[in-house]
């Protein structure tokens, strides 16, 4: 249980630093419970997830990734996933019927 909870609390301290949540007109449109991340490896999509996904492993191994690849500040404003935007449907899709 330990390990899980410290990989939720580190889900969210990366959300916290990027500049999602700094940015508030960013954020205006996202509904409460959810938050938006930009994916794609040429031209961004954005999405609106829900706040759930954090606890779910596949979704923080993503956010690990983020991390490495832009780190904190992204010229997107927000939280930016490197992966394939049909990978990430296939991956939003399977987390939503859980």
């Amino acid at each position: 249980m330990a390990i899980r909870l410290s990989s939720i609390l580190s889900a969210k301290h990366i959300l916290r630093r990027s500049n999602l949540f700094a940015n508030q007109s960013a954020s205006a449109d996202v509904p409460k419970g959810h938050f938006a991340v930009y994916v794609g490896e040429g031209e961004k999509k954005r999405f609106v997830v829900p706040v759930s996904f954090l606890s779910q492993p596949s979704f923080q191994e993503l956010l690990s990734k983020a991390e490495e690849e832009f780190g904190f500040n992204h010229s997107m404003g927000g939280l930016t996933i490197p992966c394939r935007e049909d990978i990430f449907i296939d991956l939003a899709s399977h987390l939503n019927r859980l």
